[in-house]
């Protein structure tokens, strides 16, 4: 038998735990093939015999995979949304001690961006985000905290100025916020999901999965968090299968547990 693409995805799953049966397959397909013609494999056998034995092939390989796209202050009239209406929300209806969870969180922006915001309602030691990645190099280069200006654009001046320091050709995020911050690596479609999250913060992520996958996703999502937790998702995306799941729209991108 031709060894072929589920034959790879198979291969992969074992290897990396990481289901690609649950991503798109037309989507990520063309992209798998994309980066082995860039990498100079023609063939799937030979790239996957290739990455078993190249760690760092692998890696690269897992970094495409997981799209990592993110910039601090994305989108920012959701991010108004979130200063102006859910920290107070959170705030009245959990008190003072917030548990957030940046899902998928890429470089650090969002965490980071999560962070800074809060600082403005609550003192910084008792500010603590979670925030989970599959990639390790994304996590160590979140954990860091080093971004060239153009991942800042877009952040306010004074957030910018009072909690970066200029360095080199970029900014360095100071300790006080990277201490609010726990990176942590977990794959969203394998792992055990954290409890008694009031919010999660997950953007942009799963519009690369399957339509049965978003399911169980959200579906997990929604017993992660607290009673009347909120769920903040991404400007392309849209929970179809709302109430059924248990989730109540108040907002643009913004869900809550029911």
């Amino acid at each position: 038998m031709a060894y072929d693409y589920e034959s790879f995805k198979g291969d992969i799953y074992k290897l990396t735990n990481i289901n690609l049966s649950l991503y798109k397959e037309r989507q990520m397909k063309r992209r798998i093939e994309s980066l082995m013609n860039r990498k100079g494999y023609t063939q799937f056998d030979a790239y996957f015999q290739a990455m078993k034995k190249d760690d760092a092939l692998l890696r690269s390989f897992v970094s495409y995979l997981t799209i990592n796209v993110s910039e601090f202050y994305r989108n920012p009239k959701q991010w108004e949304v979130f200063e102006s209406q859910m920290i107070p929300y959170l705030k009245k209806q959990f008190g003072n001690k917030i548990n957030i969870w940046s899902a998928a969180c890429s470089t650090g922006d969002e965490p980071y961006t999560i962070a800074m915001l809060l600082s403005k309602h609550f003192p910084l030691n008792q500010i603590h985000v979670l925030a989970t990645d599959i990639d390790e190099d994304v996590l160590a280069f979140a954990q860091a905290g080093y971004y060239q200006a153009r991942s800042l654009e877009r952040l306010p001046k004074d957030m910018l100025n009072k909690y970066f320091t200029k360095s080199g050709n970029g900014y360095q995020i100071n300790d006080d916020i990277k201490k609010c911050v726990e990176f942590k690596k977990h794959n969203l479609l394998e792992d055990k999901y954290p409890t008694s999250m009031h919010m999660i913060v997950c953007r942009n992520v799963v519009i690369y999965f399957t339509d049965e996958a978003k399911d169980g996703v959200y579906s997990r999502f929604h017993k992660t968090l607290e009673q009347n937790g909120m769920l903040f998702i991404g400007s392309t995306e849209q929970i179809i299968r709302a109430k059924e799941i248990g989730f109540e729209s108040t907002n643009s991108f913004f869900y809550k547990k029911i």
